[in-house]
């Protein structure tokens, strides 16, 4: 077994999923990161369990957070209707400071682990115009995480990779296709139901669905409208 590690973020959705066999590919040992803060669609931490497990996951752990005590996303306030609808500019499915939650405590876990690596399946192409998802924002973030960490200070360093930066949701299904991702075990939906059956209309399911048609790949993913 390969002594390199990394700390994988995994919702249970195409991307996430996509960067773990990545990761695995590549030959780290991998430990998967999830969080219940509060989220809408919260069948996606089965979807994230199933993922791990599939993929050959090391250990996978689960992080209670309760984004909902702050709101301001229609993923985190019930009286904040998910769009169905594409909108201009920052969408309101935009959850605020999360990926800078999330990486800060897959930080932590990284640093207990001895961990050189951090993955994240953030995307500027196919990124709902979240501001947390671009290369400039990744790349301030490693350098805060090598300033802030003991293991940064000793000169061991820490990366955050993003293998998914640059490629279409096409090329990322493509991707995990060849690398053998069972996309029926994912769930992308902002508002899937507790079978983990998707809307079909939502920001994140457009996006998969063009990305599957672009692929000239069948859609697994079950809707229930």
């Amino acid at each position: 077994m390969s002594d390199k590690k990394a700390v994988v973020l995994v919702s249970g959705g195409l991307d996430s999923t996509t960067v773990l066999a990545i990761a695995r590919h590549q030959g780290y040992q991998c430990y998967t990161l999830s969080f219940d803060y509060g989220q809408r669609h919260r069948v996606e931490l089965e979807a994230a369990k199933r993922v791990s497990a599939a993929l050959g996951a090391t250990q996978h752990k689960t992080v209670v957070l309760d984004l909902r005590t702050i709101g301001g996303s229609a993923l985190t306030d019930d009286a904040i209707d998910v769009p169905e609808e594409a909108s201009d500019g920052i969408p309101i499915t935009y959850v605020p400071a999360r990926n800078t939650v999330f990486l800060s405590i897959a930080l932590g876990w990284a640093e207990v682990l001895q961990a050189s690596d951090i993955f994240i399946g953030v995307n500027a192409v196919d990124y709902s115009g979240y501001p947390d998802c671009r290369p400039d924002y990744i790349s301030a973030y490693e350098t805060m995480a090598n300033l802030a960490t003991k293991a940064g200070v000793e000169g061991r360093g820490l990366r955050i990779q993003t293998p998914l930066m640059t490629m279409t949701k096409a090329d990322i299904i493509r991707q995990g296709a060849q690398l053998g991702v069972d996309y029926g075990l994912t769930v992308s939906c902002y508002q899937a139901n507790d079978n983990g059956q998707a809307c079909g209309r939502c920001d994140s399911c457009r996006l998969r669905q063009q990305g599957f048609n672009e692929a000239n790949t069948p859609d697994p993913t079950p809707y229930f409208t």
